[in-house]
């Protein structure tokens, strides 16, 4: 599987490229929000020769889905989401003015991640993980070969998503992370919606949210 990552938008959010040797390829939290980034990524996949099957994301947030309907445009593909985030796509031009980002009209759900227990394309599998607190329906992608992980925002390198927006949680958040991410190994490379990549074993060791609960400081139940 080989993984490229985009960085785009004012809220600098990772928009991840997947493929694998049949040259199909998913694109995971398409955030393009310009037409010089449509650019970037268009030349990106159609140089290396990808056919772009599906976009699917990790949760509804208008920096993760702003390029979303620039690829249903562009090359006809399907949109993945849970239906726990409509209501997101819903008030994406409330939220991103907040921030002061002019958000696009936001696409319809194709595909509902929450009715799914994996995706597959090409030769590849992710599993689906639901990991609610960042968003109701946030969830994270796994591919257990290779043993990477997409975490949106639920998991950074050393800090953890806002709990503080609209359908956040911090116990659910904690849940997530301390039963759902943390089993899958100190190996799993971790993928996440903003920074840089990190593993769940340096997570374990040096992220102040995980260490505090792991060590019986805070109680997230």
């Amino acid at each position: 599987m080989n993984i490229a990552t985009l960085v785009f938008n004012p809220i600098q959010e990772n928009t991840y490229v997947v493929w694998d040797d049949t040259k199909e390829c998913v694109v995971i939290d398409a955030g393009n929000s310009n037409p010089k980034e449509d650019a970037a990524l268009k030349n990106f996949i159609d140089e290396r020769g990808l056919k772009p099957v599906a976009a699917v994301n990790t949760h509804g947030h208008f920096d993760h889905t702003m390029g979303v309907e620039f690829l249903r445009r562009e090359y006809g593909v399907p949109f993945y989401l849970s239906s726990k985030d409509r209501f997101l796509l819903d008030t994406a031009q409330v939220s991103g003015s907040i921030f002061g980002v002019k958000v696009p009209a936001m696409p319809g759900i194709d595909g509902d991640l929450e009715q799914m227990k994996e995706f597959r394309f090409g030769d590849t599998l992710l599993v689906v993980i639901p990991t609610p607190g960042h968003t109701p329906g946030h969830v994270a992608l796994y591919e257990p070969c290779t043993k990477n992980l997409f975490t949106g925002d639920t998991l950074f390198r050393e800090s953890i998503g806002r709990t503080d927006l609209p359908g956040g949680d911090y116990s659910w958040i904690m849940r997530s992370i301390i039963e759902r991410i943390l089993p899958l190994g100190d190996e799993t490379t971790v993928w996440p919606g903003h920074g840089e990549k990190t593993t769940l074993g340096h997570e374990s060791l040096y992220n102040p949210f995980v260490v505090e609960v792991l060590n019986d400081e805070v109680k997230y139940k």
